[in-house]
């Protein structure tokens, strides 16, 4: 588990089209703001509501914001899809087959003299049934609408995490293209 770990593992550092350039602790990283490989997960129930986390108070960074519902760095060794299945078992309790969506890059300054500098690869699942979540990296969940999520983050921007508010379009924009009566995420 990532928490076990602490925050003392390495990242892949990579360039804007995410070849590995290199490793650097985590911590080093996120200090000097070096672009390295990280994964989103956004979940949906079968009526289209996306699970959301609100992040653990103790986290290093962006405590009590809400997010999607996990996202991470994989180790090393991982590859993407396996390090994303990992820490979703680690952070909600639950797996589910993911489908990639899309990927893209951004830089965002959180707080403690950090930035997030990322080359994020973007996965999407479809999950109905109970959620466990580890108190150490989150402290509370909900499922809200899109509409939903785009209104409060109009109104309440810093309610949620820097990532999630550059994120969030992109993913809105996707699912306004797949149908949750058929969806495009179990047929990939």
């Amino acid at each position: 588990m990532e928490a076990a770990q602490g925050t003392s593992h390495h990242l892949i550092l990579v360039d804007e089209n995410d070849r590995p350039v290199g490793l650097c602790e985590k911590m080093e990283a996120h200090r000097k703001g070096l672009l390295h490989r990280a994964f989103s997960i956004f979940i949906f129930n079968q009526q289209g509501q996306m699970l959301l986390q609100q992040r653990a108070l103790g986290k290093y960074h962006s405590g009590g914001c809400w997010t999607n519902a996990c996202c991470s760095h994989p180790f090393p060794t991982e590859e993407n899809r396996e390090a994303a299945l990992r820490r979703l078992q680690e952070e909600m309790g639950f797996t589910t087959p993911l489908t990639k969506v899309f990927d893209f890059c951004y830089r965002a300054d959180v707080e403690n003299g950090l930035t997030e500098h990322e080359f994020d690869h973007v996965f999407v699942g479809i999950y109905e049934g109970p959620v466990s979540i580890n108190r150490d990296e989150a402290m509370d969940y909900c499922y809200k609408s899109m509409s939903e999520i785009e209104e409060s983050i109009t109104l309440y921007p810093t309610r949620y995490t820097p990532w999630f508010r550059i994120a969030f379009p992109k993913v809105n924009e996707w699912y306004q293209q797949q149908s949750f009566q058929e969806t495009a995420i179990e047929k990939r």
